[in-house]
């Protein structure tokens, strides 16, 4: 259900929905049918998923034990994945050609704002060459998976913000065999989603938008 919405600075701009807790299923059926019908009209989502597993395109069973939660396979990129509650979603509807942008330029810009959100709590996270997301040291703290169709990028990233970590031991996370961890984790405390959501937007907002 919609919570709220952050109208972006120009109606040419992505604007942005935090939509609270969603059901993953149902919010897949939503965001294709966006993507279907796209009329040129950019969306940012942002919400938190029930427990769910999903997998990409290559539809990868990377599961280690008994999943205990739903297991989707989608039409995005990667392998195997959590996603549940404490973990925030953002999700943009992007048409590449109007920004200029390759997948390489959209990926490097997704992780680059999960980058730079995480400096506003004084962590430093860095890319990892060959493995996308975004990392501390060996620990994955942001997951990330898009399709692109005829231009319009979809699916997004995922930030693992007061998540229980445990769900990820039931699987090898993104086909790695490290261990994922979370801003609460870190010592973040005062953990808004709501909040997160509308920092995080801005930033990407400025990347997106930026000369």
């Amino acid at each position: 259900m919609q919570k709220s919405i952050r109208q972006s600075p120009s109606n040419n701009s992505p604007h942005c929905q935090y939509l609270g807790r969603c059901e993953y299923s149902h919010f897949l059926t939503k965001m294709q049918q966006y993507v279907a019908d796209f009329k040129g009209d950019e969306l940012v989502w942002f919400c938190e998923h029930e427990h769910v597993f999903t997998t990409g395109r290559r539809g990868v069973d990377n599961s280690k034990a008994d999943l205990g939660a739903p297991f989707v396979q989608t039409e995005r990129g990667g392998e195997t994945t959590y996603h549940g509650l404490g973990q925030l979603m953002m999700y943009p509807i992007i048409d590449l050609k109007k920004h200029g942008l390759n997948v390489r330029d959209y990926v490097n810009l997704l992780e680059e704002s999960v980058i730079q959100l995480l400096k506003n709590y004084d962590i430093q996270a860095t890319r990892d060459c060959g493995f996308p997301g975004v990392w501390l040291n060996n620990e994955k703290i942001s997951a990330l998976g898009i399709r692109v169709s005829q231009g319009i990028a979809w699916h997004g990233i995922a930030l693992n913000v007061s998540t229980d970590l445990s769900w990820f031991d039931k699987i090898n996370p993104c086909g790695t065999s490290r261990k994922a961890t979370s801003l609460q984790q870190l010592g973040v405390q005062d953990l808004n989603l709501k909040t997160i959501s509308q920092q995080w937007f801005k930033i990407f907002f400025q990347l997106l938008t930026k000369p």
